[in-house]
């Protein structure tokens, strides 16, 4: 199963997070098909770049988004 899920970048205690498309068999900070977003908790105010487009089209074709990608592609404005 594909799914949307954050990868986890950055050094200790200051975590950066990428959002791609992954095949649920891979590990969490491992290999992934499409790099689709980023996000950043630790900058004032949060950084949140996702492309809408290609979250749109990769949920069309099954893709399945955790529950915290859910979260921030609600917070990008992507209704699904």
């Amino acid at each position: 199963m594909v799914k949307i899920r954050l990868r986890r970048d950055g050094a200790k205690k200051a975590p950066y997070y990428t959002i791609v498309v992954a095949d649920s068999r891979y590990p969490a900070d491992g290999r992934f098909i499409e790099k689709v977003g980023t996000y950043n908790p630790m900058s004032e105010p949060e950084e949140l770049k996702l492309d809408t487009e290609k979250v749109a089209d990769w949920i069309k074709k099954g893709a399945k988004p955790t529950t915290t990608a859910l979260a921030l592609i609600k917070k990008a404005g992507l209704e699904i």
